[in-house]
């Protein structure tokens, strides 16, 4: 039996050599059999009938290692060190099917990322590795070798990858459905080629700020894995028109498509978009200046789901256009307007009618919005229950009046009002008593300062010396 000491506790036992391994059931490699002063024991075998925790004699070892599934990495390691039958409980790899390092970023290397792999094995469906700068592409290499069965991984933001590591989940990791290389700005057309040959079944893939993508790693992609649903390309500034028209012909189950900053695109690949992918749900297309009212005509026409538009710095889009797609796309939720700075009331009007579920909408910097338009929001069907966030900042013919037409919005979480320079304080006052939760987000210019005495001129203003 073990040693008691003092009023009974239990020493912790170190893990022994071979304990930290778990691999899926049938295995017959180490992790399942465990060198133990000389004896050979299964993990089961681990607890005696002599261990004095009443948890270890009451409870299956089948059901102590179901509750352990249910822990965060931090937990399972600090219950790995409270005695030998928890170590392996606690690291077996059937506990470790959903990894998140983000927490650890600063400290996460390569070796960090070969142990996990070699514990986890097949069991390991979700990793997110998200931030790790320090995970390159041998690493990542030998995590394709050992888990074969991963599902979800996200490497935002580890800029040491290159194409190798796309070589290597080609190669080994066929049952990939979601990918994140936002940032990793080594990615090429060879990795978008690699995944089109070896990861069939990809349904999300990120690949923002890749900015070496062209049209030729997009036809690559898109002829391998035309299952995509969700396809991220924010800041891939070399795309062009053409390869939208590869995602519209072989991406009918298209329904997350963002396209923010590729400032090449215009209408016609857009619209080919919506003429192929008619299931498509949300679509940001904010900063392709180059996009007019045919989009809007071609969303309202083909895509009838569309839940999310984000169009912002989009300034030749009209009311022509935005009635169009109010009356065909009755789902709309979240709308982002910001600079459209040809819209009026007209498209308000034409919101509040057709647009019941409404539930974001940012109209910064359009500044031909006026009170009647908010007047007509107010009274729309999205108003009492589903408006959440609306966004005025720079909207200069706004005033107090709006706010009272907002009263009744009873869901309204927030309004943003920045440089709208006829808002008042005791309207926001007014506002808070019949929406005392509400968030307000407002700037109200301090006075300017007086000149300083003796005739000498101050060279700042007190507001440039405090920012």
């Amino acid at each position: 039996g073990r040693r008691r000491r003092g009023g009974g506790g239990r020493r912790p036992h170190p893990p022994t050599r071979g304990e930290t391994r778990g691999e899926p059931p049938g295995a017959t490699g180490p992790a399942m059999r465990r060198e133990m002063n000389g004896v050979t024991k299964s993990r089961f075998e681990m607890f005696s009938n002599n261990d004095e925790a009443v948890i270890n004699k009451k409870l299956p070892k089948e059901l102590l290692l179901r509750i352990f599934s249910f822990l965060d990495v931090v937990t399972l390691c600090r219950c790995a060190q409270v005695s030998r039958a928890w170590n392996v409980l606690a690291l077996d790899g059937s506990n470790w099917q959903r990894i998140d390092l983000f927490d650890f970023q600063r400290d996460i290397e390569g070796r960090v990322v070969e142990n996990i792999s070699k514990r986890c094995g097949g069991f390991l469906r979700k990793l997110s590795l998200r931030g790790c700068l320090g995970v390159g592409d041998n690493a990542l290499r030998i995590f394709a070798q050992n888990c074969r069965n991963i599902e979800v991984l996200n490497l935002n933001g580890c800029t040491k990858i290159t194409d190798t590591t796309c070589t290597s989940l080609s190669k080994f990791c066929s049952k990939l459905r979601h990918l994140d290389l936002a940032s990793c700005t080594s990615i090429t057309n060879l990795s978008l080629k690699a995944l089109s040959e070896g990861c069939p079944l990809l349904e999300q893939l990120n690949i923002s700020w890749c900015d070496q993508v062209t049209k030729d790693g997009i036809q690559a992609l898109v002829r391998g894995c035309g299952g995509l649903k969700a396809l991220f390309l924010k800041g891939c500034t070399q795309l062009e028109d053409e390869a939208l028209k590869y995602i519209g012909a072989h991406c009918p189950e298209l329904v997350t498509l963002n396209l923010q900053t590729c400032l090449q695109i215009t209408d016609d690949g857009l619209i080919t978009i919506c003429r192929g992918c008619h299931k498509l749900q949300s679509l940001c297309a904010s900063g392709c200046s180059n996009i007019t009212d045919a989009i809007l005509n071609a969303l309202g026409q083909n895509c009838p789901r569309l839940r999310i538009l984000e169009v912002a710095r989009c300034s030749q889009l009209t009311d022509v256009g935005f009635t169009t797609l109010a009356k065909n796309c009755h789902e709309l939720e979240k709308m982002d307007l910001e600079e459209c700075v040809q819209i009026t009331d007209s498209t308000l009007i034409q919101l509040s009618i057709y647009c019941p579920r409404l539930q974001v909408l940012s109209l910064s910097h359009c500044e031909l919005i006026t009170d009647d338009g908010i007047r007509h929001l107010g009274n729309g069907a999205c108003a009492h229950d589903r408006l959440e966030v609306i966004e005025l900042d720079n909207c200069p013919l706004i005033t107090d009046a709006s706010l009272e037409h907002l009263k009744s919005c009873h869901s309204l979480e927030r309004i943003e009002l920045y440089d709208c320079q006829q808002i008042t304080r005791a309207g926001i006052k007014r506002l808070r008593t019949h929406l005392p939760n509400i968030k307000v987000h407002a700037y109200f210019a301090p006075v300017t300062p007086p000149p300083s005495v003796g005739g000498s001129r101050q060279r700042f203003c007190r507001c440039c010396i405090i920012l």
